[in-house]
């Protein structure tokens, strides 16, 4: 082989490709190798460490929740027909799993108020950033304008392809107290927001709820990204929305408000924690994007004698038969996912999903009040919410943010997972002290009452203070 392309050995290669600036010029420094036995003893004391939401009270949240998942999921996904096989290229032998495509499409267009839907992305961070590349695709435009609500780990990955497409990334403030909306901040700044966006602005991208918790006014962005008041005609940036999919059970459809492109983490839906083990992420369009987005579509056909089929309607986007031309990749693994998250609000049904929401706004509402009202916990805005967030937790002066860590560490001690240190996760400035708090169907009202005890005792210790006990709000939450 290395005749074949004219080198004289494998050294000879590295050195014509990779030039001397980047090569490390040494041996790696690595310790001797372990035995298996060695490996395995090694392997299963890491193992050890690992702590699941089965072993401990779980309010961890931020994009990845311990709902409960039927038994239905893990039984159909664990038939061999829809865990084994690959990408759908013959349709005369894959009916079955092309029927699955076809009807989760079907079940994201109606969650999400969009017309098309494919089937489906990596995960939610990677959605948006596909959708942001639809974006360009579209208009040419390379600005990406992004609210700072949106999850942390979205604007990671959203900075890190806008790179690569020659994009720049400009982030919107979210609104004080003091300014902006006048309740408590919480919600991306609308006077930013419109400033921000201009005729060179490609995306408009904003979270609901988001990364706080807050629920946006979808609609208002929608309408300020194109262009109300001085209207930018063609040059229009499409409107994004990176979605909780559980919360829509109760939010009003982001195709209802205008936004162009809905995307999302389909984690919730039907899939385990796992570890941070695969998901997938969904993706609803408008019509006109159609031909420009990522993944596969599956359509509904009839073959030659009548008989209801299906097929891959458009597939031309990706690597296995655009090569080097692909606008995108395939997600093979991730359709195992997505049959589970129909799966899931196929057992749900349509109001299943809203009792759901019902019953998370009832619970999360107790857990807001009862939390904030403990010494030292405050809410951090007034927004509403639909099943997470965010408590501000301060020093016993009142003015300087707690030590978030060493109050999870205390909670952890007895068992309970207060919830999410935002800090360690944003490196803002301004989230210092913030905590991010999850409900999901599974915490009841004694596990709140059980977070409040534990939260009230790490935080008054950690002021040095005495230990304060939670008073429940009892009723008048009406959460039985």
């Amino acid at each position: 082989m290395l005749a074949a392309i004219g080198v004289s050995s494998v050294q000879e290669l590295f050195d014509r490709q990779i030039p001397a600036g980047v090569r490390l010029g040494r041996e790696l420094d690595l310790p001797q190798g372990m035995s298996e036995q060695e490996v395995f003893a090694h392997l299963s004391e890491l193992a050890a460490r690992n702590v699941s939401a089965e072993d401990e009270l779980s309010f961890q949240g931020a994009g990845m929740y311990d709902h409960y998942v039927p038994a239905i999921v893990d039984m159909l996904m664990e038939r061999s027909e829809f865990l084994t096989p690959y990408t759908p290229y013959q349709p005369e032998i894959s009916q079955g799993g092309l029927q699955v495509m076809f009807e989760y499409q079907t079940a994201i267009c109606e969650l999400t108020g969009l017309p098309v839907s494919n089937a489906s992305t990596y995960e939610g961070p990677s959605a948006v950033a596909a959708a942001a590349y639809l974006a360009k695709l579209h208009n040419s435009k390379r600005k990406l304008v992004a609210s700072a609500g949106l999850h942390p780990h979205t604007l990671q990955t959203l900075r890190t392809l806008a790179h690569g497409y020659g994009m720049e990334v400009v982030e919107v403030p979210l609104a004080t107290a003091s300014h902006g909306d006048g309740a408590g901040g919480g919600v991306t700044d609308a006077d930013a927001w419109a400033c921000a966006i201009d005729a060179d602005t490609s995306a408009a991208i904003f979270a609901q709820p988001n990364f706080y918790g807050a629920v946006e006014d979808a609609a208002a962005l929608s309408e300020a990204a194109k262009g109300a008041g001085e209207p930018l005609g063609d040059a229009s940036p499409v409107v994004i929305c990176q979605t909780d999919p559980i919360a829509l059970g109760v939010l009003a459809p982001p195709g209802d408000c205008g936004v162009d492109v809905c995307v999302g983490e389909g984690q919730p839906l039907g899939n385990r924690l796992d570890f941070g083990g695969p998901s997938f992420g969904f993706f609803a369009a408008r019509e006109e994007y159609l031909r420009r987005m990522p993944g596969r579509i599956a359509g509904e056909t009839v073959d030659v004698d009548g008989r209801r089929g299906f097929v891959l309607t458009l597939q031309t986007r990706e690597q296995h038969i655009r090569r080097e031309k692909a606008t995108s990749n395939i997600c093979t693994a991730q359709a195992l996912n997505a049959l589970a998250g129909v799966v899931y609000l196929t057992w749900l049904g349509r109001r299943g999903i809203v009792e759901l929401g019902e019953l998370l706004l009832a619970r999360t509402h107790y857990a807001r009040e009862t939390l904030g009202g403990l010494p030292g916990v405050e809410k951090l805005h007034e927004q509403p919410v639909v099943r997470e967030f965010a408590l501000r937790l301060t020093s016993a002066d009142g003015g300087g943010a707690l030590d978030v860590a060493g109050v999870r560490r205390r909670c952890l001690a007895r068992g309970v997972n207060p919830g999410v240190d935002v800090h360690a996760l944003t490196a803002r400035e301004q989230d210092r002290g913030v905590l991010l708090v999850a409900i999901t169907e599974k915490r009841s009202r004694a596990d709140i009452d059980r977070l409040a005890q534990a939260l009230g005792a790490a935080v008054a210790a950690e002021r040095g203070g005495a230990v304060a006990a939670a008073e429940p709000v009892g009723e008048r939450a009406g959460v039985a």
